[in-house]
Order: structure tokens, then sequence, then C-alpha cells
């Protein structure tokens, strides 16, 4: 297929830009400087990235792009992205370049402003694993087993339950910091 015009090319970046901009991954990545003091930059960069990759290639298969965005999460923002939402974006940005292909614009205006509500209606938010809550809840649960009847095994083992220990540090070779919990 022939390679877009410059008023059909507008609309494709417009495209590229709603997609990504409603990515929860990118969102978390720049929204927390994953990228460093010019995450917004490369975010706004990485449209621009992709756009020009299929002007540069015919024929794209939805894999490539995959693999394109994925390489441009690593290199730009030190993200593997590993939640199943790569393929999505990917189709998404595939299916609305073929729409401009095949001037179906007005499906990808539609599409631009379905994206735009979803933005609109609210970012992701990043919220840190609390692994302590479930074991609150743990002992929680074992103190109750024994109320009210006097001593029993269980309200015994909770009052010996020893507190919960630090976490240690350990340097792997490749650079990262382990983190375990002492038992």
């Amino acid at each position: 297929m022939a390679p877009l015009t410059s008023s059909t090319r507008e609309l494709f970046i417009a495209a590229i830009r709603a997609v990504l901009e409603t990515w929860p991954v990118l969102q978390i990545a720049v929204d927390n400087g994953f990228g460093g003091a010019y995450s917004q930059q490369k975010a706004e960069w990485m449209v621009d990235a992709l756009q020009q990759y299929f002007n540069d290639n015919d024929d794209l298969q939805q894999d490539e792009v995959e693999d394109f965005i994925s390489e441009l999460m690593n290199n730009e923002f030190d993200t593997v992205v590993d939640d199943g939402s790569l393929p999505q974006v990917a189709q998404k940005v595939c299916l609305m370049y073929q729409q401009c292909q095949q001037g179906e614009l007005a499906e990808v205006r539609e599409q631009i402003s379905l994206l735009a509500q979803k933005k609109s209606a609210g970012r992701a938010k990043v919220t840190p694993a609390d692994d302590d809550e479930e074991e609150s809840e743990n002992e929680e649960a074992m103190e109750c087993d024994g109320a009210g009847e006097g001593p029993s095994v269980n309200s015994t083992a909770v009052m010996e339950k020893p507190p919960p220990q630090a976490t240690s540090n350990e340097e792997e070779d490749d650079g990262w910091t382990v983190v375990r919990k002492k038992k």
C-alpha cells in the first residue's frame, strides 16, 4: 500500500499519541521518572519514532511493532513490558495505520475520541504491594480463633510468634540488588 499523505500522517500521529497516552505502562514509566528527568519528552518522542517506523517499513506485522515498542520501552525507560498489554497496543496502532491507509479516517477519529475520553477518565495509579497487609490479616484471624475461650493453642501460638525480621540485601553479579526477607 502507498505511504500516508501529509494530512493522513497527521491523523496517524494523533492516533499513536492517543494510544500511547492511554497505555498504563507508559503512564507509570513517565509519572515515576523511569526515563530520567526527560521521561515526558521521551514519551512524546516515542510517538514520532513509531510513526517514522511505519513510514520507513512496508507491510509491518503486529509482532514487529510489538518488538519495536518493547525495545523503545527497554532502552528509553529501562522497562520490560510484561503485563500482556504490548500486543494490544501494537494491534491498535497497526489497525489505525491500516485504516489511515484505506481512507477510513472517520473510524480513526472516532477511536481517537474514545481514547481521549478514556484518558480524561483518569490515569493509572501505582500502589506499592503490601505484603504486611496479608500477614496482618492472618494474624487477626489467628487472634480471633481463641477469643473468649481462654488460653488455647491458637492464642499461645500468636503470643509466641516472633516479630517480623528485617530484610537483607544481596548484590547479584549483574548489578541488581536482591532483597530477601529473613525468616
